[in-house]
């Protein structure tokens, strides 16, 4: 394999892909769509500095969790190992830090521009909870997976953030007459939310995958913690807890009169999801909870794309 080729593999380019495509898709069909004609985006250049931060923090985090995960990974799937056998560690660790800190620089840039210092202070967290992460918390019994869903749900997160100083910008904090700001909070809210769940959902799928490495090298993950049962019946009641609130949100499009997006939740989120809860007790082998992952990552997706719908059908 190419060095080139190692390193779009080091820092998970499709999974880089996709946090560019949230975050335009939130700002362009969700956020967008709900100013008034002609108001304008005067921020608009500064958003994708934002998104380019977003994709500089998550593969500085990717690198470093491969850095510290290599004997794990050397078990788990010795093919895909990237570090010390195309790149070397300390080329993987000068990665790190470059692209963190371009990542916290690009961050206090944007803050210093919209006046969201917040911006800034929580992406600087999110870079030291990706070192603590790969380094102790990965190990740790639900710590691991809860800050990677956090994290997930930061993606959606921040473009409020930036929402909300692109509205300033262009009000000078008056009010924007027929921009409905509950209707973009609820959108954070419902879009975050269902990026944690699936995120958890898939995290501990993941860990139920890697348990042969993880025990080896005593990672107190919750299928060595717990069993495999418990971790089953955990990952089981969130996807549960996922497919009633979806449920809850068809029968508000379908009442709506929204009969499209009522048919897209219940064929490519809800079945779906129906089906890994399904499977899930069934699974046994490594490579079942690895077709487990790639469904709910695959759900992820589509939950994503319905942004599209809103856009499209509103």
């Amino acid at each position: 394999m190419k060095v080139t080729a190692a390193f779009f593999r080091l820092i998970r380019w499709p999974n880089l892909v996709f946090i560019v495509f949230t975050q335009l898709l939130f700002f362009y069909c969700i956020y967008s769509p709900l100013l008034p004609v002609h108001s304008g985006l005067p921020q608009e250049k500064i958003f994708y500095l934002l998104v380019a931060a977003s994709v500089l923090i998550a593969a500085a985090g990717y690198i470093i969790n491969d850095y510290f995960d290599l004997r794990i990974d050397a078990i788990n799937k010795p093919k895909k190992v990237i570090v010390d056998r195309y790149i070397k560690r300390r080329w993987a660790i000068v990665l790190h830090w470059i692209f963190s800190g371009a990542g916290i620089l690009l961050s206090l840039y944007i803050s210093y521009k919209t006046g969201v210092w917040l911006i800034a202070i929580a992406n600087f967290i999110c870079v030291l909870l990706l070192w603590f992460y790969s380094t102790s918390l990965k190990t740790k019994l639900l710590s691991g997976n809860i800050i990677i869903s956090a994290l997930a749900a930061w993606v959606i997160l921040v473009v409020y953030l930036f929402a909300g100083a692109d509205i300033l910008s262009i009000t000078g904090w008056k009010p924007i007459q027929g921009l409905d700001i509950k209707k973009l909070f609820l959108f954070t809210m419902l879009y975050a939310g269902f990026a944690f769940m699936m995120t958890i959902i898939r995290e501990v799928i993941k860990d139920l995958e890697d348990m042969e490495g993880d025990r080896k090298y005593q990672c107190n993950t919750m299928p060595i913690a717990w069993g495999v049962p418990a971790a089953k019946v955990f990952t089981a009641v969130w996807i549960v807890v996922s497919i009633a609130c979806l449920g809850v949100i068809l029968v508000y499009a379908w009442q709506s009169g929204r009969w499209e997006g009522a048919l897209y939740i219940l064929l490519f989120l809800i079945l779906p999801l129906a089906g890994l809860l399904w499977k899930l007790p069934r699974a046994i082998v490594p490579a079942d909870f690895h077709h487990l992952s790639n469904v709910s990552k695959a759900v992820m997706l589509a939950g994503i794309l319905s942004m599209l719908l809103i856009k499209f059908t509103a």
